[in-house]
């Protein structure tokens, strides 16, 4: 049985929500951890009691200590009554619990039960994990036993634990926790021991997270600088030292050299007949010691062609024969057919830009090693690395399976560059219709209306009144996609009873007839006849000779001046227009480098161990990259490089890990692994960030860390002039100002914009699923968390800290209490009034200060998800359950209006903290410059010319937001680092 407990020590609690009669409150704690429950003391009358008791838990696995949560509720005991009122409860989970020399008291703020719930205040606790074996686990009471509390431990036993604590400090004892899905019903009994308070002096702090030894710490959710040995020479505080051995190729410096042996097969020719039916089902067999790829098999060919490519790994190579068999498949067994055989000692290195080695034709051996006199083979076999032109194409010994004879299996194994379609916004408006008769009673006034249908999107108008030449002017929004290969159909149809619509006619637009426009001006419009099928009016011969028919008067364009969302507005990849015409030249060029992954958690079973079959996608602009596939690694190493043009600093990589579902049983999903997200502004230009992300995702039991990615990342500016002047452009294209569309309008657009490019990516080979494209542009983060809730609240009220703790101080300075700090305070007011020119330049100087004293406080590299800004640690079940209520579409604009509040209030803050160092060095520079200037132009001027500028003409204003709007706007906020 483990020796190991848990221990807690309710220390006390604040400000409690006071319930009785007498406007106060009696409270005892009931706490509770793997089907264990303790119950201190009842304080009555007493809303900020004092306990000091300790109790200690038995932990019967300590596998799974780490998927535990110890449960405290606060409650206010009633005589006359059974029930126990609710003051408020604390969740802490495992992943925070720590060694007794390490763990502190720390105040935890109570939560509420249910939305009904009064609770309010904080609960002191220290929780920590021993091993003393002197300590024994406190009694177990039911949920149902109100005892009062135990009795408190006599002197020897508080002497015994204080030189207890002195020695774990001198010698402080890590443990090891293997995080794993937690048992069923375990249930353990406790033995009878009662600890007591010890405490230490200490300001109140987090609990500090332990330290595990594990393959996977599960607990480590910080990123960790590496100096890796790349290409280029090794990385050492975001450099590039080279050592003696000569570079890589200059596009493959971000990646550890990897060597690979190259086998082509290209094809075969004269055959022999193996079956009794006198034809020849052949493949291929590349083996080289315990690794085999196979070729697709072909159906009774003699003379097949495969053009194939398998790649070995030469560190993994335990042979130094390579053998090429080819074999005629069978229902029973595979007959031999030929061998070709290789010594690698005399296999050629290619290095690119070296011409591809040209295949040669060998002749096949017999099993006794004798050459046959027809039956050849066309091979091509060399040395290589990444740079080679075949390693796209390739299959790898890593990806290997039994069944890699299926070319859609090994198409799904191949790293591929995507490209997502380009996006247009088409306007259609619908102005009105002539002659709209109702052939079944052609005396009735119809009451029409238009359906307007572009693909799987469908729009109407308003009814309009009883007339034969209704007027409607309504103008509607599509998302479309090149190649324009679709119709927009508009049907005019008679709303002729409650539950009835009579069609009247069909008009259909080819979308190429459309025009396209990149401004705000006027579009035409056209008359188009209705006819009775969709056939028929899209014959154009047929529309000419009509004379008399039903018209409609309709206008319509494609929108190339708006960007298209496709994504999440918080974490956009490109801001670009749609129109190429518009584009500006690219800023500079991104470098990815997706190294290796650590760590990783098994998702599957097979052949009875867990496994993972893992691939990673990277997305940026409309380029999506996806590396090979690497089957059943917990280690897999990628070493992949892929580059982009970037367009504008403000803009976000993402790059995310998945498990390949399609080689599970059944039609799987990809499961997600983990997510990384780096905006590009917080990246210095020229410096190479090697990381280890950790790789963070929230399940229904508690947010859990399934391994490591290590990414190699460069930034280079091409432009340094076009990147600052950025900062002083509108964040969006012009059309998104000068034609605004509403909040409600973009997110009805981007849903339907999300699922053409899942259209799209799907039909790709190997496809990009729905379940990936959806987690990659994080689709579904306007919907309402209760977790998310909570980290916005805590993001709006950290950001207005600040003026609170003016207030208090302002407070404080009224109140004397530190007359010197008053005395100060007075002397510069009185500075400030007799010389109120000094007040800005002062102002403006101090923030320059302020600025250039962060610089050395300055982030090291990119943020990560920030699981304690994010409340991922304390999420629990009931939390996440409520993201699939009816209510959360709602609440989710709730949500969002108050973390566009909080990202307001970090970008002020991300003026300074050097988050974006081009930003706080362009403020930092501009405060310097305006305090020099303030300081010479008189203040009146100064205050004169501001008030005339606030109060300008309407035609010196512009839709454009100005500079400075543009400027706050590119600020990074902590949104970046939200899970």
């Amino acid at each position: 049985m483990s020796n190991i407990k848990l221990g807690v020590e309710v220390i006390s609690a604040h400000g409690l929500f006071q319930r009785d009669k007498q406007n106060s409150c009696s409270p005892f704690v009931e706490l509770k951890f793997d089907n264990q429950i303790f119950r201190t003391t009842t304080k009555p009358n007493d809303p900020n009691p004092v306990w000091h008791e300790s109790f200690y838990f038995l932990v019967s696995d300590p596998s799974f200590l780490s998927t535990r949560t110890l449960e405290a509720h606060v409650f206010s005991y009633q005589d006359e009554t059974d029930a126990k009122p609710f003051l408020g409860k604390v969740r802490v989970n495992g992943t925070s619990f720590v060694p007794r020399s390490e763990a502190a008291p720390f105040n935890y703020p109570l939560e509420k039960r249910s939305v009904f719930s009064r609770a309010r205040g904080e609960l002191g606790l220290r929780v920590f994990i021993t091993d003393d074996p002197s300590i024994t686990p406190s009694v177990s009471e039911s949920p149902r036993a109100y005892i009062p509390s135990p009795r408190r431990e006599h002197v020897s036993s508080l002497i015994t634990d204080d030189a207890d604590e002195r020695r774990e400090l001198k010698k402080p004892i890590t443990r090891t926790f293997y995080n794993a899905t937690p048992s069923v019903n375990q249930q353990q009994p406790a033995t009878m021991n009662y600890g007591m308070h010890e405490m230490r002096a200490a300001a109140p702090m987090p609990p500090r997270v332990v330290q595990y030894n594990g393959p996977t710490p599960p607990s480590d959710f910080s990123v960790k600088e590496t100096s890796p040995f790349l290409g280029g020479g090794q990385i050492i505080g975001g450099r590039v030292v080279r050592g003696t051995k000569r570079p890589a190729s200059g596009a493959y410096d971000l990646v550890e050299e990897m060597r690979f042996l190259f086998v082509r097969v290209v094809k075969a020719r004269d055959l022999p007949d193996r079956d009794l039916t006198g034809s020849l089902d052949p493949y291929v067999e590349v083996k080289i010691g315990n690794f085999k790829g196979v070729t697709r098999h072909l159906d009774k060919n003699s003379d097949p062609e495969w053009n194939q490519v398998f790649a070995f790994a030469k560190e993994n190579l335990q042979s130094n024969v390579l053998e090429i068999v080819v074999k005629d498949k069978d229902l029973v067994l595979d007959d031999y057919v030929g061998t070709v055989r290789f010594d690698l000692h005399e296999v050629q290195s290619r290095v690119p830009p070296d011409s591809p080695l040209a295949p040669e034709w060998y002749r096949l051996e017999n099993k006794r090693q004798e050459k046959k006199k027809r039956a050849e083979i066309m091979l091509a076999v060399w040395e290589g690395t990444q740079a080679d032109e075949a390693f796209g194409d390739a299959v790898f010994s890593d990806s290997l399976t039994s069944s890699d004879s299926s070319d859609i299996i090994s198409a799904n194994l191949r790293s591929k560059v995507y490209h997502s379609p380009r996006l247009w916004y088409l306007r259609v408006r619908i102005i009105e219709a002539q002659d709209v008769i109702i052939v079944s009673d052609k005396s009735r006034l119809p009451e029409a209306f238009v359906r307007i249908q572009m693909g799987n999107q469908m729009l109407k108008t308003r009814v309009s009144q009883r007339t034969f030449h209704p007027t409607w002017d309504q103008e509607f929004m599509f998302v479309v996609a090149e190649p324009f290969e679709e119709n927009l159909v508009l049907s005019v149809e008679d709303h002729s009873e409650p539950n009835r619509d009579e069609p009247v006619g069909k008009a259909v637009i080819p979308l190429a007839a459309i025009e396209k426009r990149t401004d705000d001006k006027k579009f035409r419009s056209r008359w188009f006849h209705l006819e009775d099928s969709i056939s028929d009016a899209m014959d154009e011969d047929k529309a000419k000779k009509v004379k008399f028919a039903t018209r409609i008067h309709v206008a319509a364009a494609l929108e190339g001046g708006y960007h298209v969302f496709d994504e999440s507005t918080y974490y956009s990849s490109d801001l670009r227009p749609t129109a190429k015409p518009l584009w500006k030249p690219p800023i500079g060029v991104l470098e990815l480098g997706i190294l290796n992954a650590n760590g990783l958690h098994p998702v599957k079973t097979r052949d009875g161990k867990g496994v993972s079959d893992t691939y990673v996608v990277a997305k940026y602009g409309h380029k999506w990259v996806r590396s090979r596939t690497v089957i059943n690694s917990l280690s897999p190493k990628y070493n992949e490089q892929y580059t982009w043009e970037v367009s504008d600093p403000a803009t976000v990589l993402t790059i995310c890990v998945f498990d390949n579902g399609h080689f599970g049983e059944g039609k799987n999903r990809d499961q997600t692994i983990g997510k990384v997200r780096i905006r590009l502004s917080t990246l210095q230009s020229g410096r190479v960030y090697t990381n280890a992300y950790p790789l963070l995702v929230l399940q229904p039991s508690g947010l859990k860390k399934r391994g490591e990615l290590h990414l190699a990342v460069r930034f280079t500016c091409t432009s340094v002039s076009n990147m600052l002047m950025k900062y002083t452009k509108p964040l969006l294209p012009k059309m998104h100002y000068t034609q605004p569309l509403s909040v409600n309008l973009q997110e009805v657009l981007r849903v339907q914009a999300l699922n053409i490019m899942v259209a799209r990516l799907g039909r790709s080979e190997p496809p990009l699923r729905r379940e990936v494209v959806e987690y990659m542009t994080d689709a579904k983060t306007h919907l309402f968390s209760m977790r998310r809730s909570k980290a916005n609240f805590y993001r709006f009220t950290a950001v207005f800290s600040g003026v609170m703790s003016v207030w208090k101080w302002m407070g404080e300075v009224c109140s004397w209490r530190t007359p010197v700090t008053t005395a100060l305070v007075h002397v510069l007011y009185t500075m400030l009034v007799m010389f109120p020119e000094m007040i800005l330049p002062t102002v403006f100087l101090y923030m320059a200060v302020i600025g250039l004293w962060n610089y050395r406080f300055r982030p090291r590299f990119p943020p990560h998800m920030d699981t304690k800004l994010s409340y991922a640690e304390s999420v629990n079940a009931d939390e996440l359950d409520e993201e699939y209520d009816r209510l959360r579409i709602v609440a989710g604009k709730i949500q969002s209006v108050v973390g566009d509040i909080a990202a307001q209030g970090e970008r002020v803050q991300a003026l300074l903290s050097w988050r974006d160092p081009r930003a706080t060095a362009i403020f930092v520079t501009f405060c310097l410059i305006i305090a020099m200037v303030m300081y010479i132009t008189p203040f009146k001027l100064f205050a004169l010319l501001s008030g005339y500028y606030f109060m300008r003409h309407p035609r010196l204003r512009h839709r454009i937001p100005s500079a400075p709007l543009n400027f706050f706007r590119r600020l990074p906020a902590m949104t970046d680092s939200m899970l």
